[in-house]
């Protein structure tokens, strides 16, 4: 299940989101989509980078049954720009934001591994006929 906190006017299909959570993880996610301002205090607060960011990811530190695997925090402006970028929907992007964050929460790490992220990525957007993500367009 996820926990959705949609500070946002942002649409989404929340079955397709539920679905891609599940092919994931069987834990719950706590998803917040909020805007640059508070991205930004987050970043600067947990990351120490003062500006505002597509995905945050907080993986809860412990695995304990019946717990939550984190939370993912997604900003709107970005997925509005990017979805405008590329020429997509802002559904698509907002997935593919998504995506990226609820890897991360699984242990996946792209700024650290060798590719094993951008693998993971790559087959969850082919699955779900998703557009190239930013790490899948960056490769």
């Amino acid at each position: 299940m996820i926990d959705i906190e949609n500070n946002s006017s942002l649409e989404f299909d929340l079955s397709k989101l539920e679905e891609i959570a599940s092919y994931v993880t069987s834990k719950d996610i706590e998803l917040i989509i909020t805007n640059n301002d508070e991205i930004q205090e987050l970043n600067n607060e947990h990351r120490n980078i003062n500006k505002a960011t597509d995905v945050l990811s907080f993986p809860l530190e412990f695995n304990m049954p019946n717990m939550p695997v984190g939370s993912i925090v997604i900003s709107e402006e970005f997925v509005k720009n990017k979805a405008d970028e590329y020429g997509h929907k802002e559904e698509e992007e907002f997935f593919l934001l998504f995506i990226h964050g609820l890897l991360h929460l699984v242990g996946f790490d792209h700024e650290v591994d060798n590719g094993e992220h951008r693998d993971k990525e790559e087959e969850l957007i082919n699955k779900f006929n998703l557009p190239k993500s930013l790490i899948v367009r960056n490769s």
